[in-house]
C-alpha cells in the first residue's frame, strides 16, 4: 500500500487556563490517503476545528501542540522550522475557514488577496497573478470575475464570499485541503452548488480533502472515510458506508438517530431523537469513557476506564471503535435497550 498523503499519530494540543489544562485535541489519530476525502465529524467543541488548525500549524494562543506526529508527504511538520512551515502552507497544504467574512481582510480587495496567496509562493509577476486570480474566481463559478476580482468582501454576498476563500485555498493547487465547515451559514442551494464544486475541483486537481462538518447528510455524500469526534477524541473511525449501515459507538448510533426523520424517509411529525446529558467539560474529564453519563449502553465497566479505539469485525480493521460494547450497539432505526449491568456485577 502507498504511504497516505497526511498521516496524524498521537496529536494532543492543549490549553493553560486559570481553571486548569484543557485538552482540545487529545490523542487523535488518522490518515488521509491520495486523492480521497475523510469526513471529520462531532458536535461543536469536540476538537475538529482545533485538529485541523493543529495540521496548519495555526493553532491559537495560549494553546499548544503538546505531543504528535504529523507527517505529510513523508515529512512531519512538528519538526519543520516556521519558515519551512509557511512555504507549506497555503501551497502545498490549503485551508478554507469557517466564516469567510472575518477570514478575509475587509480593507483590501478579492483579488488582491488571492494575488498575494499566489506570490508568496509562486514566481509570478503582479500581472501574472492577477490573471490567475480571475481564472480562478471563474472556476469557482463567479461571475463577471474580471469585474469582481475588484470588490471587496463586503461587497459579495455569502455564497460568494465561501467561494473566494476556495479560489483563494486552491489557486496553488495544493495537494491537500482542509475545508472546515465550508458551507456553514449557506441556504441549501448554495451549499449543495459549493460541494459539487469542491467535489468538481478535487477531481481536476488530484488533492485529498478533509471535509470538517456536523452535518452527517454531507459526510455520507461526499467522504470516502469518516471519523467521528467526541470530547477530544476520535470514538470511531470507518469507511463512510460502514458507518451509517452499522455504527459501532453509541455516541456514533445517537448523531444518526437524531438527524430529522424526513431526511430518512420516515414519517414527517415523530419526535426528533436526541441524545441526553451534556458534553463534559474538557477541563474535568469524568473517570473511564467520556461518553458514558450520556449513553444508554453504558454499564459500571464504562466509568472505571476508558477503551482504546479497537478494531472491530472488519477484515481489513478499517472499522474501529472506543467502546467495550462495540459489537452490541444496534443498528439506527431499532431500540437500543436499557442500560445493562456489567458481566459479574
Amino acid at each position: 500500500m502507498p504511504a497516505p498523503l497526511l498521516r496524524v499519530q498521537g496529536l494532543v494540543t492543549s490549553f493553560r487556563t486559570d481553571m486548569g489544562i484543557l485538552r482540545a485535541v487529545d490523542g487523535v489519530s488518522f490518515e488521509v490517503p491520495e486523492g480521497t476525502t475523510v469526513g471529520l465529524v462531532g458536535e461543536s467543541g469536540c476538537g475538529k476545528s482545533m485538529t485541523a488548525l493543529s495540521v496548519m500549524r495555526l493553532v491559537p494562543p495560549p494553546g499548544v501542540i503538546e505531543v504528535g506526529r504529523l507527517e505529510f508527504r513523508g515529512r512531519d511538520l512538528l519538526k519543520l522550522s516556521e519558515r519551512e512551515m509557511r512555504a507549506i502552507r497555503g501551497n502545498d497544504i490549503s485551508m478554507v475557514f469557517q466564516e469567510p467574512m472575518t477570514s478575509l481582510n475587509p480593507v483590501y480587495t478579492v483579488g488582491a488577496q488571492i494575488v498575494e496567496a499566489i506570490r508568496l509562493h509562486q514566481s509570478r509577476s503582479r500581472g501574472e497573478a492577477r490573471d490567475r486570480a480571475v481564472e480562478m474566481l471563474g472556476l469557482v463559478g463567479i461571475h463577471s470575475p474580471e469585474a469582481n476580482v475588484d470588490a471587496y468582501p463586503h461587497q459579495l454576498s455569502g455564497g460568494m464570499r465561501q467561494r473566494v476563500m476556495i479560489a483563494m485555498a486552491l489557486a496553488c493547487e495544493p495537494k491537500l485541503l482542509l475545508a472546515d465547515e465550508p458551507t456553514t451559514a449557506l441556504d441549501v442551494t448554495i451549499q449543495a452548488q459549493i460541494l459539487e464544486l469542491l467535489g468538481r475541483l478535487q477531481q481536476q486537481l488530484r488533492m485529498s480533502v478533509v471535509l470538517i462538518t456536523h452535518d452527517l447528510g454531507v459526510v455520507a455524500e461526499h467522504a470516502e472515510h469518516v471519523l467521528v469526534m467526541y470530547a477530544g477524541r476520535v470514538v470511531e473511525s470507518a469507511p463512510v458506508r460502514e458507518l451509517f449501515a452499522r455504527p459501532r459507538h453509541p455516541y456514533t448510533r445517537g448523531l444518526l438517530e437524531s438527524v430529522p426523520r424526513a431526511r430518512r424517509g420516515l414519517a414527517p411529525g415523530t419526535k426528533l431523537t436526541t441524545i441526553e446529558g451534556m458534553v463534559p467539560d474538557l477541563r474535568h474529564l469524568p473517570p473511564g469513557c467520556r461518553f458514558a453519563d450520556r449513553c444508554p449502553m453504558a454499564v459500571p465497566e464504562c466509568s472505571a476506564r476508558e477503551p482504546d479505539l479497537a478494531p472491530v469485525e472488519s477484515d481489513p480493521p478499517t472499522h474501529l471503535s472506543r467502546c467495550i460494547r462495540a459489537k452490541e450497539v444496534p443498528p439506527p432505526g431499532t431500540p437500543a435497550g436499557p442500560r445493562a449491568e456489567a458481566p459479574g456485577a
